[in-house]
């Protein structure tokens, strides 16, 4: 569902002497997964000389300033974002005496600071406001934002003793608005302290409500943005080898957290994950030439071998990483690995090269050159002496991403945060299309893989329609491969957002050209050349003055009206520590080499993929049972019963689906997929095939020659006597063994049983009339009536014309009603 927040804080960070704070608030609107950020301070200068007045925010990395006003007694600046050139030259031309605004590129793990500084006479009133905007990213599971609070004194507004207590919440369906205000007695580190007591991060966790594992697409002010982050269904297996740096400058407590780390992810490993370990220094060290499975036996040894590890000597990044690409090969091509596993490199290094090949751009072409299109390597730069735009270069470049491990105390838990991101593959070549015509300018639709608790998001451009639907299909591989639908309606969401008091109604566009430009940033490092550099860097800033962020290519101008006095903040790029931190998901899409993912379905005809049926044979060791339900309460002195649960179980695959009113599960006897009615899936594992229709029936189709079809059918859920319930139907031309067998299966044989009517009259009732059936050498009274085929109209049915058979079949069917009753849905008839 949309997310829409909006917090409120009064918290002070103003630099000066004899200052009075008036206010300072920091409000945030997170619609559906962006963030707008507004800090606004009111400061006078209280004592009796000029001064310099400090305006310092601490903003996330992954944010882009996009505007800075302030006024200064009356004389207002206003911010507007500029290319970095004509911004600086603008700054030149009319130096602002005393006036600065800048970005500094702290060492801390996820923030940077802007810092400001304005000279002002004594008694004057300065306003400061802020506005900056960052995609909310989805790590295991939730979504967190962020807000640096360290006043440095008590600030008047402030309102609360223990922070649980502070926190005014309120929240409902769609929106949540949480507000935090201690008083000034609140905020004192003791009754009568003058400091204050509130110094560290205000963080916001929140996961939001997906109705299916389809994603969800939302269209606003002509844009789109898919979201994509399924769950229920069961991990991949992995192959992993572990390259640890163990060079003398991991001596100390780099090496002490890499060993506390590896012991608990190499716990993590399970017996169907294959792994080895690699460590170097001026030599590479295998402590297994070939990769193991995860067996208890085979990790115990490999924690010994880690802990026995002592750092000293030089740094062959390539060599190591050249014999990890190897080992995923070898055992690759000597087929010891799943096809359907996923193969990676984690990569711990705390420094440059030094031994071996040490030009950086020799190495990054060495890897790629060697890494096959279904591995992934991942970096991990531990401190601030390895160069991270080339670990995430690499990273990047072999579709996977980079972390910067700070060297402190819980290096440890931050290694483990990371492997735990990447610890469950869940789904491999994920693709999301779109039909001709429809979208535009669309960001990076395909991804390698997808890992649980994530989200994959693709956002573009929506074209002039006279549609008021836009569709999307996600196709991905995994155990099985799955092709999901889902659409929006263009209008519907503007419409909501327009009545929501705190709604960002810009955020689809805003959003769009946030990953766009973070992408495009990623691309540019990655040019091969210089004029395709200098085409990115175009773009880059053509999008960035256009929706106004502050980039490591643009710059804010910050000018009085009469722009005469002017402020620049700036934006520089560390080339040692790298613009940005954490994992990233932006990859460009010219560069992931990824095809579209095949499947085995009629697609609609905008999906560009080819189509593969496997022969059609005799489906032997199938099983359909079903599991009744009863209504609500009697009707008429009668309890109607239904189809509740129907499940097919193909033995030879040993996979088993399980349809249900809420959900449909399957499973193949060690993984546990589940997929709900609110999407359109495709579904595909190995002769299986299971079509889902959005809230309306699952057709599922074994070795492409016997189809079951599986109607829902939902009532008015107060409803005194109904319940849901599902209807069956089987294929006229499925293709059966001679041994087909059940209440169905026995009259689906080759050839099918005599039947024959004769003697038709009239009955008791004058609509109904009655005969008698030779059936199975047995003489029956039959009468003639009419069942509801729902497949074509849904809600009324048509007649379909037919002669019952009293007494629970008897003499029809082969043996007694009870006989076709099984322990559980997977069980096979015995033999009648």
């Amino acid at each position: 569902k949309t997310f829409l927040g909006n917090q409120t804080f009064s918290v002070q960070a103003i630099r000066g002497d004899d200052i009075t704070v008036k206010s300072y608030k920091v409000e945030s609107r997170i619609t559906s997964r962006f963030a707008h950020t507004t800090v606004r301070s009111s400061v006078v200068n209280s004592g009796s000389k000029a001064q310099s007045i400090g305006f310092n925010v601490q903003i996330p990395k992954r944010a882009f300033i996009t505007n800075f006003t302030m006024n200064v007694n009356g004389i207002t600046f206003m911010g507007s974002v500029k290319e970095k050139t004509v911004a600086r030259n603008l700054y030149a031309q009319a130096r602002a005496r005393g006036k600065a605004a800048g970005i500094v590129r702290a060492n801390s793990q996820d923030m940077e600071t802007f810092k400001t500084d304005v000279h002002v006479p004594p008694g004057s009133n300065i306003e400061f406001e802020l506005h900056y905007q960052e995609m909310m990213h989805r790590k295991l599971g939730v979504y967190e934002h962020s807000l640096y609070l360290q006043p440095g004194r008590l600030v008047p507004q402030f309102q609360v003793r223990e922070l649980t207590q502070l926190i005014k919440l309120t929240s409902s369906k769609d929106k949540a608005h949480i507000v935090f205000k201690p008083n000034l007695q609140q905020q004192r580190k003791c009754d009568n302290c003058t400091g204050s007591a509130i110094d560290g991060v205000f963080s916001v966790q929140y996961d939001v409500t997906r109705d299916s594992n389809a994603g969800e697409l939302q269209v606003s002010d002509g844009h789109f943005v898919q979201f994509f982050a399924p769950a229920n269904l069961s991990p991949l297996p992995k192959n992993i080898v572990f390259v640890i740096d163990v060079s003398g400058s991991m001596w100390g407590v780099k090496m002490k957290q890499t060993v506390e780390a590896m012991q608990a992810i190499l716990d993590d490993l399970t017996i169907d994950d294959h792994f080895s370990i690699i460590d170097f220094n001026h030599n590479v060290r295998c402590w297994s030439e070939e990769l193991v499975s995860g067996s208890s036996i085979q990790i115990a040894d490999a924690k010994k071998y880690i802990r026995n590890i002592k750092p000293n000597g030089g740094t062959n990044i390539n060599e190591a990483l050249m014999r990890a690409v190897q080992m995923l090969v070898r055992a690759s091509n000597q087929g010891l690995i799943d096809p359907r596993s996923v193969s990676m490199i984690i990569l711990v290094s705390d420094g440059d090269p030094t031994v071996g090949e040490i030009k950086l751009s020799t190495i990054q072409k060495n890897v790629k050159r060697v890494m096959r299109e279904e591995f992934s390597l991942f970096s991990l730069g531990i401190g601030f002496d390895v160069d991270y735009d080339f670990l995430e270069r690499i990273a990047m470049e072999n579709r996977g991403v980079a972390q910067r491990i700070y060297a402190n105390h819980d290096a440890a838990d931050q290694l483990r945060a990371f492997y735990s991101q990447v610890s469950s593959p869940l789904l491999r070549r994920i693709t999301v299309q779109f039909p001709e015509d429809t979208v535009s300018d669309v960001t990076q639709n395909r991804f390698d893989k997808y890992f649980d608790g994530s989200e994959l998001v693709v956002a573009g451009k929506v074209l002039p329609s006279d549609s008021n639907t836009l569709t999307s299909l996600t196709t991905a591989s995994a155990r099985l491969d799955i092709t999901l639908e889902t659409d929006a309606d263009t209008a519907e969401l503007d419409t909501e957002l327009a009545k929501q008091q705190h709604s960002f109604t810009g955020f689809a566009r805003q959003m769009w050209a946030y990953i766009t430009i973070k992408q495009l940033i990623s691309e540019r490092s990655l040019a091969p050349t210089a004029v395709k550099k200098r085409k990115i860097t175009q773009r880059i800033m053509a999008l960035a003055v256009e929706h106004q962020f502050v980039t490591p290519l643009t710059a804010l101008l910050v000018e009085s009206e009469d722009a005469t006095e002017r402020l620049l903040a700036d934006s520089p790029k560390d080339p040692k520590h790298g613009c940005c931190s954490g994992a990233r998901q932006e990859r460009s899409s010219a560069t992931s080499g990824l095809l579209p993912v095949p499947v085995v379905y009629q697609p609609p005809p905008w999906v560009q993929m080819t189509t593969t049926a496997p022969p059609s044979q005799v489906a032997k060791g199938l099983v359909v049972n079903g599991q009744l339900i009863s209504s609500k309460k009697m009707k008429k002195n009668k309890l109607n019963t239904y189809f509740g649960v129907i499940s097919v179980y193909y033995q030879p695959d040993g996979v088993s689906v399980t349809v249900g009113t809420d959900s449909i599960a399957m499973t193949d006897g060690r993984n546990n997929h589940t997929f709900t009615w609110g999407a359109t899936t495709e579904i595909i594992q190995d002769g299986v095939r299971i079509s889902i229709v959005k809230n309306s029936h699952v057709s599922i189709v074994i070795n492409n020659n016997i189809q079951v079809m599986v109607l829902l059918h939902r009532v008015w859920k107060k409803n005194p006597v109904s319940v849901d319930f599902l209807g069956i139907y089987i294929a006229n031309d499925n293709q059966y063994s001679p041994l087909v067998h059940g209440l169905i299966g026995q009259f689906s044989r080759d050839p099918e049983p005599d039947v024959s009517v004769s003697d038709v009259h009239e009955g008791v009732d004058p609509l109904k009339r009655e005969a008698t059936m030779e059936v199975k050498g047995n003489r029956l009274h039959v009468t003639r009536g009419w069942q509801k085929d729902y497949r074509t109209d849904k809600t009324h049915g048509s007649n379909v014309d037919c002669w019952f058979i009293h007494n629970s079949g008897k003499g029809f069917i082969d043996g007694h009603y009870t006989d076709y009753i099984v322990p559980n849905l997977n069980s096979f008839l015995p033999t009648l």
